[in-house]
Parts: C-alpha cells; sequence; structure tokens
C-alpha cells in the first residue's frame, strides 16, 4: 500500500469517527438540555449551546440548498450514523407519543396505537417517534406519520377517516414523582387522513 493511499484511508477513518462522535455528542447534549437528568435546570443553556455546536459540525445549521450539508446528511443516513449512534444516549425515553382515531360509517370511535409485532419494534417505534417529533421537516414528519397510519388502517379497512395525534411526554422531576406527579401530554400536531387519500394538518399555536 502507498504512503498516498494511507493518508487517503486514514483521512476516510478520521472523518467517520469525527462524525460519529459529533452525533453522539449532539443527541446527548439535546436529551441533557431537556433537564431528565440530575443535571441541575440552571445548566440547561449550555447544553442547548453545546448541542447547537454539534449540529453545526455536522453542518445542519447551514441552508437545506447548500450542497455540503445535502451530502453530509445523505453521508449520515447512508451510513447509519445518524441513527445509529443516538440510542445510546443516557435516557431512552419515550419522549413522544403518537395515538390514532379512528373513524367509522355507523358513528363509532376507536383510538389505536402504532402497531408493533414484538418488543423490538416498540424500540424502533420509540426511536422513530423520536425522529418525528425533532425533525424540522415538515414533509418528512408528515410522510412518517402517514406511514404509520397506513398500518394502522390496514387493521381497520373499514374506517373512513383517521386523526393520527402527535404529542410530547411531559416527565415529572424526581422531587415531582416522590410528591406523586406523573407524566402528562402535551399537543404537537394533528393529521386526519381519509379514504380519498388527501391529509391536513394541525399544529399547537
Amino acid at each position: 500500500m502507498t504512503l498516498g493511499k494511507k493518508r487517503v484511508y486514514l483521512a476516510g477513518l478520521a472523518l467517520q469517527l469525527f462524525l460519529i462522535i459529533a452525533v453522539s455528542s449532539r443527541d446527548t447534549f439535546w436529551v441533557l438540555s431537556k433537564s431528565r437528568t440530575v443535571f441541575p435546570e440552571s445548566s440547561k443553556n449550555f447544553w442547548q449551546q453545546s448541542e447547537q455546536i454539534a449540529s453545526t459540525a455536522l453542518g445542519q445549521r447551514l441552508p437545506r440548498s447548500n450542497p455540503v450539508r445535502q451530502i453530509l446528511a445523505g453521508y449520515l443516513h447512508l451510513s447509519g450514523i445518524e441513527v445509529g449512534y443516538g440510542f445510546f444516549g443516557p435516557n431512552i425515553p419515550n419522549s413522544y407519543k403518537l395515538v390514532f382515531e379512528l373513524r367509522f360509517p355507523d358513528g363509532h370511535v376507536e383510538y389505536e396505537l402504532p402497531r408493533v409485532s414484538n418488543a423490538a419494534s416498540v424500540l424502533r417505534v420509540a426511536g422513530l417517534l423520536d425522529q418525528i417529533g425533532r425533525t424540522h421537516s415538515e414533509a418528512f414528519r408528515q410522510t412518517m406519520v402517514r406511514m404509520l397510519a397506513d398500518a394502522v388502517w390496514r387493521e381497520h379497512a373499514n374506517a373512513t377517516t383517521i386523526r393520527a395525534i402527535f404529542g410530547s411526554v411531559i416527565l415529572p422531576s424526581v422531587p415531582e414523582f416522590e410528591h406523586g406527579k406523573r407524566e402528562s401530554y402535551e399537543f404537537l400536531y394533528a393529521y386526519d387522513f381519509s379514504v380519498s387519500e388527501e391529509s391536513t394538518e394541525q399544529s399547537a399555536p
């Protein structure tokens, strides 16, 4: 192997390791900024700034049309870095919840959660909901919610409409939990799907 090839391989390895560390750090800082750990509330701004620095290093603060951002985003997704390494954050809660409201021709209403086949699928769906909740892309969010709704619709083919209600799970602090407070929910988005394949979206003000 020539010296030039060695340098190319080392540069590629260094880039791969840098991206892994940057993505892991960004996701860890995001969790810490949500104050779901033992760190005090006053450290929230520090973690938010750290997350922004990591996002900048990944090109995610550049315009969407910027070729550098597009190339980095493509590489992160193709290599699995964007999804795989974020899983190992210090806190992996069900931070978002998705509920489907199904309406039938006779007027009755049923409620369903995203379909899962086993325990491993539960973790995958939780990770997907986390990605949906954190994305700034409305098209990505709506497409992912639609795919999950389609899985439910296949089990209820006679339903006329499905409303997908997406919200965040607000966990109490340790002192609040000790005083009896439990998790609560905050509405974020709602999508309406009908048999005509049209959809509309509502967001929290």
